[in-house]
């Protein structure tokens, strides 16, 4: 039985971004989570559609109601953007460690 020398990181791998850093800045700027997670367009595809919906929901409310009642259907989006830049984030973080424990642990027969 040999023993493959463990390395820091899988072949052809790079380490992810934080999960904890993606979360960071997709609330400080929206879609910049997924951006750092290499999905910009996905980033700007949520980024649209809080604009969009945004905008229709400012249009369909009264000058009576909140500005976060205005503005609902786009901190809608936006919420759901950061939740998913982070769950997106998670998964990746994950799956990478999984991959490091299995390639340290693995054993050539």
């Amino acid at each position: 039985m040999r023993r493959i020398a463990a390395r820091a990181e899988p072949a052809g791998r790079r380490r992810p971004v934080h999960p904890y850093l993606v979360l960071l800045a997709a609330i400080v700027l929206p879609g910049f989570g997924h951006t750092l997670l290499g999905l910009a367009s996905r980033g700007l595809t949520l980024q649209l559609f809080m604009v969009v919906l945004g905008w229709i929901s400012w249009h369909l409310t009264t000058p009576q109601h909140s500005l976060a009642g205005r503005l609902a259907g786009g901190l809608f989006v936006y919420a759901v953007s950061i939740m998913d830049a982070y769950r997106l984030a998670r998964i990746g973080w994950a799956a990478f460690e999984r991959r490091r424990a299995a390639a340290a642990d693995g054993v050539e027969t």
